[in-house]
């Protein structure tokens, strides 16, 4: 065995498979979060908009006459 220094450049080594894995779960949840934000502007595109809401609720008059007892 040499002691000399290399003039060999050192080779990189290859991804392993938990980086590989986690680079595809990194892109397949971009993919996600890209579809949930097209199917939201889709189905409910005026979700954030407010000014223009109307209630859902029924007004209705108090009897002051009334005694709660």
């Amino acid at each position: 065995m040499s002691t000399l220094p290399s003039t060999e450049k050192p080779r990189k080594q290859p991804p392993s498979v938990y980086t590989v894995i986690l680079i595809l779960a990194m892109l397949f949840m971009l993919v996600a979060v890209i579809a949930m934000y097209v199917e939201l502007s889709r189905w409910a595109p005026d979700y954030y908009r407010t000014n223009s809401a109307q209630p859902g609720a029924m007004v209705v008059p108090v009897n002051s006459s009334a005694t709660f007892a």
